[in-house]
């Protein structure tokens, strides 16, 4: 009697003791490779991944990447290699960065494009904005603003990513109805400010007259403001930009740039990890999954800007 007694606590003991360790055995493992460590776009997308891996009690590894598509396929390949349970992404590249997307895929591992997304086979699924649609709105509201008249220039963003082709694809499809509105200068650019200060002054030396500066993000539209005020034209000039940070937000309330579209990184980055849950649960999205935009003018502005923080 006292053998099985003794028998039955041990099994119990042990069994109490393994809990613990079986169950951080079975944590889920999230790796994310971001387009950028310093871009406030993906600075801000970063906390709502880490706010909702906190509340699902996951573990989450960043690997950086800084818009240097080698050292984020380089991530990527480290994440697999550590076997976690999926990897979000955000592609610098939508060509360049297909092998990250394969070494996932023959480890089993769901890869998920979130912000921009890949032409790889191997990609599991994408959480993104409606790309084109957008870039439509932005033209339509502009042509408005402009009176369909003045020429454009188009200030792009990276040559190879896909979000920002198909952004451009929308704005000149839309503005192209626009026969009084020509495209007289576009070029792809990083998404830095300072690349739209630079670009933002050429515009204003090869066209004095131009009425238009469309921007892939609000880093790039900034840049192209500072540019247009010191040259004493933001009078003449519409600037539009994307993304919606605070900065921008700012600028529009001021009246430094025009348009700005709010996508709240934050919230997607949220959605990102709850689609990659759900993946993770055998209840795979089908096709893509998109987020909401809100288009932020003078009109709307005050209403979106976030809360003041509170004094102590």
């Amino acid at each position: 009697m006292r053998k099985f007694l003794l028998s039955v606590l041990l099994l119990f003991a042990t069994t109490f003791l393994a809990v613990p360790y079986a169950m951080a055995q079975n944590k889920v493992v999230l790796g994310v490779s971001l387009s950028s460590d310093t871009n406030p776009f993906y600075i801000a997308m970063r906390k709502g991944i880490e706010a909702r891996v906190a509340d699902l009690g996951w573990e989450v590894r960043f690997v950086t990447a800084n818009e240097q598509v080698t050292a984020q396929v380089n991530g990527v390949q480290d994440l697999v290699a550590q076997k976690v349970n999926g990897i979000i992404i955000s592609p610098i590249d939508e060509v360049a960065t297909s092998a990250a997307y394969e070494a996932a895929s023959k480890a089993g591992i769901p890869i998920i494009s979130i912000g921009r997304h890949s032409r790889s086979p191997f990609e599991s699924l994408h959480v993104i904005m409606d790309e084109v649609s957008i870039g439509r709105e932005i033209a339509a509201w502009i042509a408005k603003a402009a009176d369909g008249k003045g020429k454009v220039a188009v200030l792009a963003g990276p040559a190879g990513a896909a979000t920002f082709k198909n952004l451009q694809q929308g704005f000149e499809e839309e503005i192209k109805k626009n026969s009084g509105m020509p495209i007289v200068y576009s070029r792809n650019l990083a998404l830095t400010r300072e690349q739209g200060l630079n670009q933002a002054e050429d515009v204003l030396v090869a066209h004095p007259d131009i009425r238009v500066i469309y921007c892939g993000n609000d880093e790039i539209a900034l840049g192209a403001a500072q540019a247009v005020a010191t040259a004493g034209k933001k009078a003449n000039v519409i600037i539009a930009g994307m993304n919606g940070i605070p900065p921008a937000m700012k600028a529009v309330a001021s009246g430094a740039i025009d348009l700005t579209i709010q996508l709240n990184p934050v919230a997607w980055g949220r959605l990102g990890v709850d689609t990659m849950d759900l993946w993770l649960k055998g209840k795979k999205p089908v096709g893509r999954v998109f987020y909401k935009h809100t288009l932020v003018d003078k009109s709307n502005v005050a209403a979106l800007m976030p809360p003041p923080p509170a004094k102590n």
